[in-house]
């Protein structure tokens, strides 16, 4: 960014309701604020295509998310993180009321979005107070339209008149997004980089000052500059204005930088949860141990090294593990057992202390530390050290995180353990 775009966003900052970071509030009071989004006991499930063999949902469908909780607090950035199929998106479009639960109550912003009508929802939806950033930039962006009224496009549908008013307000959200909308405000989406579409769509989602912000995938298109550009965005968002974040994303070196907490999805089960420095440091789970293992790196030379992928995975000797009992992780788990036949609840860490928010002194906020895994306190002790074991990764699970690349597309093709299909029947325009 030019320096004189780089002014260009420090001025539209202030506009937007940034203080400069001298006068900054201290960090972690945002996350003993109110809670924004609260998810509880979540089940979704799509339909099958035809010749499908019935599933665990409802009628045979397949079931993508099952008994998922969550809770977002103002000031606070959470993380979800888990391979593509783990639902992801799913429960993302579900928090914003694109997708009808099967069970479950979601609360958004004081609504509760799972007992409103389809005509207040579509109303709760256009008052831009909870903003959706889509992962596919190319597909969510009107190419019939200009930069600048695409940004502008929900405020629009909240109701703003003023047309003046509204370009001055989306250019202000470009600038704050590191984009110049002298430059760029008159393009359409196939002119402009996909990078640039990927700030644009960012732009879009705070153009009406959301108090939630729910972002899948927000840098996964940018360079490594533009990328610490936004994520710094993003944590400075939540700092001065009390905007609650939720970032889904694979590249967990960009959320270990800016979350508080992260939360584990598995097969539409959530797995593990806590302070994003425990649950990446030190993992409970032996997904999310595998997940991080399979995370590209580069370790201190005084860092112990964690376990391989390869210490994670099943011997090849193994009894094959029945699909759809038990444990959702079992049939990949090198610690899968008998008593895995029985599918674990989310419980605490055993003999673990909650984690803390990034905040400052005792203004920090403890964070529950929660896994489901029945071996969650002895798995780890087990692993010998010694050469790596013999052993056979399931097809499309060999890499973790390091082979899921971004392909969630926004449209919901999440399709690791059912298709996160789009059930919504316009374009995703925000």
């Amino acid at each position: 960014m030019t320096a004189g775009l780089a002014a260009t966003a420090v001025t539209s900052a202030a506009g937007y309701g940034l203080t400069p970071a001298s006068v900054r509030p201290s960090a972690g009071t945002g996350a003993a604020g109110d809670v924004l989004l609260g998810i509880a006991g979540l089940d979704v499930s799509y339909a099958r295509r035809s010749g499908g063999r019935s599933g665990p949902g409802p009628g045979g469908d397949q079931r993508v998310l099952a008994g998922v909780g969550l809770t977002v607090r103002a000031g606070e950035i959470v993380g979800i993180i888990g391979e593509t199929g783990s639902g992801k998106t799913t429960l993302a479009r579900a928090a914003v009321g694109l997708v009808r639960p099967d069970a479950g109550q979601i609360t958004c912003a004081g609504h509760d979005l799972t007992r409103l009508r389809p005509r207040r929802l579509r109303e709760f939806r256009r008052s831009g107070r909870v903003q959706y950033m889509f992962q596919d930039p190319l597909r969510s962006q009107d190419p019939e339209l200009t930069v600048r009224r695409i940004v502008a496009e929900p405020l629009a549908a909240a109701g703003m008149p003023d047309r003046r008013v509204r370009d001055e307000r989306a250019d202000a959200a470009l600038a704050l997004a590191g984009l110049d909308p002298k430059l760029l405000g008159d393009r359409m989406p196939a002119q402009i980089s996909g990078g640039q579409r990927q700030r644009v769509s960012l732009a879009r989602a705070l153009v009406t000052r959301p108090a939630l912000l729910i972002t899948d995938e927000p840098v996964s298109a940018l360079d490594a500059s533009n990328r610490n550009l936004v994520l710094r965005l993003l944590d400075r968002l939540r700092t001065e204005l009390g905007l609650a974040v939720v970032v889904i994303s694979h590249d967990l070196s960009s959320l270990a930088g800016i979350a508080d907490r992260v939360a584990v999805l598995y097969r539409g089960r959530l797995v593990e949860q806590g302070a994003v420095s425990q649950v990446l440091e030190r993992p409970a789970h032996p997904y999310t141990a595998l997940l991080t293992a399979s995370a590209p790196r580069v370790r201190d030379s005084g860092e112990p090294a964690g376990p391989r992928p390869a210490d994670l995975r099943p011997p090849r000797d193994r009894e094959p593990w029945p699909e759809d009992q038990g444990c959702v992780f079992a049939p990949r788990c090198r610690f899968a057992d008998a008593t895995c036949r029985t599918e674990p609840a989310l419980l605490p860490v055993p003999g673990a202390a909650p984690g803390a928010a990034p905040g400052s002194g005792s203004a920090e906020t403890a964070v529950p530390r929660d896994v489901a895994c029945h071996h969650a306190g002895e798995w780890r002790q087990t692993l010998a050290p010694g050469p790596a074991p013999d052993t056979a990764a399931a097809p499309g699970t060999g890499t973790g995180t390091g082979a899921d690349t971004g392909t969630d597309t926004g449209t919901g093709t999440d399709t690791g353990a059912g298709p996160d299909t789009n059930t919504d029947d316009r374009p995703e325009t925000s």
